[in-house]
């Protein structure tokens, strides 16, 4: 099926779809640039398609004014529950991720950067970084993405971003992966843009999961 027909059966917002095509941009724009060992594309393109698939739950009620998608949110969370991460492992599963892609959906999180940072596994750090880079708005430089985090969930007392020792932690880690991907990419992480990352957006649209 194709992944724009996927967000549609899900009722996913536009903003959410195009967060989803902008990782897998990113991740497809350092793939064609990749000068390392050889990592698995297809995987790698797959699970950036689909790795938010659960974000309809963390949308607050309250800010969403169309009712028809107030009760689209509303059976997410009675199908679903209210557990982003497991909603994503469980879309995932139900459109045909395999067990290394599941393995690279659930390894990818920022809350993991610290044991990403010690992997030898490109794909989750690739994963990792590129949906690290990608803001509401677009790309952004991966510093001030992980600040933003860290300022929008400091008083979320469940979040591990609520903790400064740990927020910098993790920021330390993202930045020394990105240290790590470009190590074998002819890239820069400037070059990594909403500008450069465009066609690959045009061509991720017409990708069959």
């Amino acid at each position: 099926m194709n992944i724009l027909e996927i967000y549609n059966k899900y009722h996913l917002p536009g903003n959410l779809q195009m967060h989803m095509l902008r990782v897998a941009a990113c991740t497809n724009l350092i793939l064609d640039n990749w000068i390392g060992k050889t990592i698995d594309r297809k995987a790698i393109t797959r699970v950036s398609l689909l790795h938010d698939m659960g974000n309809m739950v963390k949308i607050p009620e309250e800010e969403i004014q169309d009712k028809d998608f107030i009760e689209i949110r509303r059976k997410y969370v009675r199908e679903y529950g209210t557990n982003d991460h497991q909603i994503n492992m469980i879309i995932g599963k139900k459109e045909g991720l395999t067990d290394k892609e599941l393995e690279i959906l659930d390894g990818k999180r920022s809350r993991k950067n610290e044991q990403t940072v010690k992997l030898d596994n490109y794909e989750i750090k690739i994963c990792a970084y590129c949906d690290q880079r990608v803001a509401p708005d677009g790309v952004v430089s991966l510093k001030e993405r992980l600040e933003d985090a860290k300022e929008r969930y400091k008083d979320k007392p469940l979040s591990v971003w609520s903790n400064e020792e740990k927020a910098n932690q993790l920021i330390e880690c993202g930045l020394e992966i990105e240290k790590q991907i470009m190590e074998y990419c002819n890239l820069k992480p400037e070059d990594i843009n909403n500008q450069s990352i465009q066609i690959y957006i045009d061509r991720l649209k017409e990708y069959e999961i």
